[in-house]
């Protein structure tokens, strides 16, 4: 057999029956997390029209979902370790897609809000789920790329959100929540009949004596004491911040700084960032996976590479008064910065106890939700200091480089044990 750099045998993992089947049926239900989750946003002045209330009350809807959510993370990939994912997942998408649906005939702002609960709750428990499942199917040198694609489910949700405020103003808010949420149930009665766990051998078992014994609060416990899932919970917090920051302020800061319309503030904000950032999301699993082969830190390394060359990229495009440059840069940063989520979880995989994947990335996930509301909230506080967004960006740019010295540690204190 080929030896790696390292003097590892390497031997490539068969793919088993259903493994790509599995990540197209979850880059549907992907898309259909984050379409549901952020339609609300975009049709705030439909529902205030119709439901009178503040800024602050309607603000107070997205937080409550974002914070449900974050807290719930980590109970909610416990269930995806302690029961059967697909389940799980299934389960997930049904009770959401209800939920949306059921949002329709609310009346006031009260019901609004514990629908908003009900979203958290239920959507919380598919990601960390749906991420693990794809790791039991892909456990060789697809799994980057895999979770790349379900990434692009995400990304695609997200970008289309804008058809809810279509919709509302051309018709009733109403209908959008209807239409949305029967998509959703019908879906996941489909999706039954094809979503599976992966097969049994897939699954990595520590020893015989702890096979079966998964509990939240030994997983919790576990996570926590390995150093380089510290490492990994800082770097997400920290990245959770970055994110938000940029992409929540970018529109303004297009708009201020070069004098645009809201319109076009917002194409030059989205319209470009996302294809770069799907064609990252490809290459940066492409070659994470290629760059194992022969290197098993290669999962880790491609990331560390993406957020070196964010760093600058952001520091140039905040320090231009010329559009296209601008542009330019916050492209080369959305193509780049984007190859840590094709990677998180593979390189999860490697150090956290597989039978608490799941819930390692549930841990991830409630602190970078809670990171991500505390960078938008700080740039709101900075603004209002008269801090300008380019001084942001560059705060945001250093913190990126911090994010890549984090995983570079996590490099240097991890055991491969991911094969």
């Amino acid at each position: 057999m080929p030896l790696t750099q390292s003097g590892v045998i390497k031997q490539e993992v068969k793919l088993p029956k259903g493994a790509w089947l599995a990540v197209a049926l979850l880059f549907i239900i992907a898309a259909l997390n984050f379409l549901d989750r952020t339609t609300i946003t975009t049709m705030r002045s439909s529902i205030i029209d119709a439901m009178p209330m503040s800024d602050t009350q309607f603000g107070l809807l997205t937080s409550a979902f974002l914070w449900t959510y974050g807290l719930l993370s980590p109970f909610a990939g416990f269930l995806a370790d302690r029961f059967r994912r697909s389940h799980v997942i299934l389960v997930s998408l049904f009770v959401w897609s209800a939920v949306t649906w059921l949002t329709a005939y609310s009346t006031t702002f009260e019901q609004l809000l514990v629908s908003r609960i009900l979203m958290g709750i239920s959507e919380a428990c598919y990601i960390p789920a749906a991420l693990a499942l794809i790791a039991d199917y892909h456990q060789g040198s697809t799994r980057s790329f895999a979770t790349g694609i379900h990434w692009i489910g995400i990304m695609v949700g997200s970008s289309v959100g804008f058809l809810g405020g279509w919709i509302a103003e051309k018709h009733d808010w109403h209908i959008v929540f209807i239409i949305f949420g029967i998509i959703g149930v019908v879906y996941s009665l489909v999706a039954a009949f094809f979503l599976r766990d992966a097969p049994q051998e897939r699954i990595i078992v520590v020893s015989k004596k702890t096979e079966n014994k998964i509990n939240f609060f030994e997983g919790i416990k576990d996570l926590l004491s390995r150093g380089p899932f510290i490492l990994l919970v800082i770097y997400a917090g920290l990245f959770g911040v970055v994110g938000w920051l940029i992409t929540g302020w970018l529109p303004t800061y297009y708009k201020e700084h070069f004098n645009l319309s809201q319109g076009i503030a917002g194409l030059y904000a989205t319209g470009y960032l996302y294809p770069a950032s799907i064609i990252g999301l490809l290459f940066g699993g492409f070659w994470a996976d290629r760059w194992t082969r022969t290197n098993p830190r290669g999962r880790i390394f491609v990331p560390v590479i993406g957020l070196c060359i964010a760093t600058p990229s952001v520091f140039l495009a905040s320090n231009t008064d010329i559009l296209p440059l601008a542009v330019f840069w916050f492209m080369i940063y959305a193509f780049t910065v984007v190859f840590t989520q094709s990677n998180l979880m593979p390189i999860l995989c490697m150090v956290a106890d597989p039978r608490y994947r799941a819930t390692g990335y549930g841990l991830l996930n409630l602190f970078g939700t809670v990171t991500a509301g505390f960078g938008l909230f700080t740039g709101g506080v900075l603004r209002d200091m008269k801090v300008d967004l380019s001084s942001m960006f560059q705060f945001a740019a250093l913190i990126l480089l911090i994010c890549a010295v984090l995983l570079f540690l996590v490099k240097s204190r991890t055991k491969t044990n991911d094969r």
